[in-house]
């Protein structure tokens, strides 16, 4: 690390809403361009700043800044260009020069402190000195929050992150409490935990245990999707976390449930649970919204047989019976189940479902968690699909995202059908349920054997175990289907058999590598050259790699740059543009990671569109390093991300097994040798097969497939809404 002091001279760029800053600073001897997190400082001030070197592809040598301290200008000349630069609302150049002249190089004490001298001057209202006062002293107080934040090791984008939180109440926020810390994203328990120390605070205070606790709940709930934790589960890790008896533990998370701070059920299934308050709410209006659906039924108004024999000259096929009973208990059923595994006809029933309701005046919407799964089911059925956010109108209002569609402002459809269900989350289906009006149908389709979402809780799967739904489960596997190896190999990984890897013909390989080495090199011979050659495949459209994991060496993050130097390497061609370690580069691979609904696209014809989905997969177009943006060229669509939104963007030549959920592609090379053991289930490995549409590769170790087979331990989740759905004394 280095430092460097120096006065501001001109900020090049600057991002209000996350304080990265480019600018100019003079040390005396040279002009340094500065680069960072470097919120509210203004051209004049003197600023000592620390960090590193580094060199920018078309800029040069720049000085990355990883923590900074600044301090107001003294001469003159350096007071009037602070003050020009628009750091103090309504003063610029002109009345800056008003203000310099007047008072010298007393201008910015008598500016804060002496509001009624200022007003003395000639053009200044006693209001406009006092509105003056006040934005210097709101300044100051914004900077020594920043700073003093620093002192204890937190950067200057968290130091903004928490003034952004609390504003000026900061200080008196975090001193009176450090664990309201883990309130914000990134720095967690032992950051916090950490700070705390530093400034004395008692171990042994209320506020530290139970923050331990809320964070420990927290963390269970979005890492693993745990819903609720056993008591005693709970108490000992939190215990392990604070150092502490669990004794203490175990009186405080009494105490929290006492104050309604917390929820506990003594009987969940053959345990007890621990809830946070929004969490159990959320299960709570999930499992009454479906026991009340339940209990409404009618029967098929009209010839089912006829009309189901209008849908199938409609469509040109005939349903076999449990697709037709699919059909007819969607129209009677308030909500309704259709699952099934790969070839076993949901999307053909899904179809007939869609006929039957069109035939008869039900008006339904289509949708899906995610936007690829929305295109691939619009694709599929020829009807418009949205995601399960743009239809429920997931927006910003007051400073906060929420749905617009909920119980006051409710959808207009008449039914909703809902594909790969698997994938959402016990959050996302109380907003969907509030929504819906009380006489509408819900029809979920998917398959029950995929992994569960990356959000909290197992709803598809309870739902379907809680005995309250109709569920009808398409297991005929169709002729034309039976021909493909993939969808064979997928079932007999489901019933628990070794697939078969010693066919050449079809279209399921298998690949050994004994060492990572070698399976880069076999991954990257297959993605770049093979497949392309034999298939007429694209690889950046028609090719996806997978992998359980991202780290190791088969993981996706090695694998990554491995693909990247063999398809678009480094050249003075392409411009590069480094973000938070991540080096970007035109012609790149790189998928979105989350839901965006205020990014605004242009389509082909020139027409606006507003948002870009978590799994969406497109290529880096354009980066213009200059204005520290880059050109995402998606399918339908292109997206300018600005610096800011770089966190949302990752590389995607390789993803994670869980990241492709929801998606099919041409062909799929599966990357299978290194990586811890608890990642490598049965469930991952029929997920990842039925990813692929035409052809899929494994490569890798046999060992590894036949004891993911053998596998059958899912992560375990804890969930209560089975078991609320299906026990009327749950209270």
């Amino acid at each position: 690390m280095m430092n460097i002091e120096g006065i501001i001279e001109k900020i090049i760029y600057k991002n209000a809403d996350n304080g990265y800053t480019v600018l100019e600073m003079s040390t005396g001897e040279e002009t340094v361009v500065t680069v960072g997190i470097l919120p509210l400082v203004a051209e004049g001030e003197m600023i000592s700043v620390e960090g590193d070197w580094i060199t920018h592809q078309s800029y040069g040598k720049q000085f990355s800044v990883t923590s900074f301290t600044c301090s107001l200008p003294k001469n003159e000349t350096a007071i009037l260009r602070y003050l020009s630069s628009g750091i103090v609302p309504g003063v610029r150049a002109k009345t800056a020069r008003i203000f310099v002249d007047a008072f010298g190089p007393e201008t910015l004490e008598i500016l804060e402190n002496e509001p009624a001298k200022v007003a003395q001057l000639k053009g200044i209202t006693v209001a406009k000195a006092e509105k003056i006062a006040k934005s210097m002293k709101e300044t100051l107080g914004v900077k020594s929050i920043l700073l003093y934040f620093q002192q204890f090791g937190i950067t200057p984008n968290f130091a903004f992150k928490i003034y952004k939180q609390w504003g000026l109440r900061a200080y008196d926020v975090i001193k009176n409490n450090p664990y309201r810390l883990c309130q914000i994203q990134g720095l967690g328990f032992e950051k916090a935990d950490e700070i705390a120390e530093k400034m004395g605070y008692d171990k042994t205070s209320e506020n530290r245990i139970q923050s331990a606790i809320i964070y420990i709940l927290e963390y269970n709930l979005y890492s693993g999707g745990h819903t609720f934790l056993p008591k005693q589960k709970l108490s000992t890790l939190a215990s392990q976390m604070l150092s502490s008896d669990e004794t203490t533990v175990i009186n405080n998370i009494e105490l929290m449930i006492e104050d309604s701070l917390l929820i506990y059920k003594e009987k969940i299934g053959n345990t007890d649970g621990v809830y946070l308050h929004g969490i159990y709410d959320c299960e709570k209006a999930v499992s009454e919204r479906v026991c009340l659906a339940a209990q409404f039924n009618e029967e098929y108004d009209g010839n089912f047989e006829n009309d189901i024999n209008t849908i199938q000259k409609e469509l040109g096929i005939e349903f076999a019976e449990n697709q037709k009973t699919a059909i007819k208990e969607a129209c009677c059923h308030k909500i309704s189940v259709l699952t099934g595994g790969p070839g076993t006809g949901k999307t053909t029933t899904l179809n007939g479902i869609i006929h039957a309701f069109e035939m008869r005046g039900i008006s339904f919407a289509l949708t899906a968690p995610t936007g690829r799964a929305t295109k691939r089911i619009s694709e599929l059925t020829g009807r418009e699909a949205k995601t399960l956010h743009r239809l429920l109108e997931y927006k910003m209002q007051g400073g906060d995202y929420v749905f617009l569609k909920n119980n006051q402002n409710m959808l207009e459809y008449n039914a909703v059908i809902v594909d790969e269900s698997s994938m959402i989350d016990i959050v996302l289906m109380r907003a969907l349920l509030e929504a819906m009006p009380i006489t509408a149908k819900l029809i979920m389709v998917g398959d029950a054997s995929q992994l569960p979402p990356v959000g909290p809780g197992k709803v598809f799967k309870d739902i379907i175990e809680s005995g309250k739904a109709t569920v009808i489960t398409l297991n005929e596997i169709f002729r034309q289907a039976k021909q493909s190896l993939i969808v064979t190999n997928a079932h007999k990984i489901l019933l628990g058999e070794k697939p078969i890897l010693n066919e050449t013909k079809k279209d399921f390989f298998f690949l050994r590598a004994d060492d990572s080495q070698t399976q880069c090199e076999l991954i990257s011979s297959l993605y770049a050259d093979r497949l392309p050659k034999a298939y007429g495949y694209e690889p950046l459209t028609d090719i996806q790699i997978l992998s359980p994991t991202r780290k190791g060496a088969s993981g996706t993050t090695v694998l990554n740059e491995y693909i990247r130097q063999a398809i678009n390497p480094e050249a003075h061609t392409k411009r590069e543009l480094m973000f938070r370690g991540t080096v970007f580069r035109e012609g790149d691979k790189v998928m979105q990671t989350r839901n965006n609904y205020d990014i605004i696209g242009e389509k082909p014809n020139g027409e606006a569109e507003d948002g870009v989905f978590n799994g969406d997969i497109g290529i880096i177009e354009e980066i213009d390093s200059g204005k520290e943006y880059l050109i995402v060229n998606y399918d339908d669509k292109k997206v300018t991300y600005t610096i800011d939104l770089l966190d949302d963007l990752e590389p995607a030549y390789a993803i994670t097994v869980h990241k492709s959920q929801g998606s099919e592609f041409n062909a799929v090379i599966l990357s299978l040798l290194d990586g811890a053991d608890v990642l490598f289930t049965r469930n991952l490995l029929y997920t990842a097969v039925t990813r692929a549409r035409e052809r899929l590769i494994i490569v890798g170790s046999p060992q590894r497939v036949f004891s993911m087979v053998q596998n059958a331990k899912s992560d375990k989740r804890y969930s209560g809404l089975k078991f609320q759905i299906s026990d009327s004394s749950w209270v």
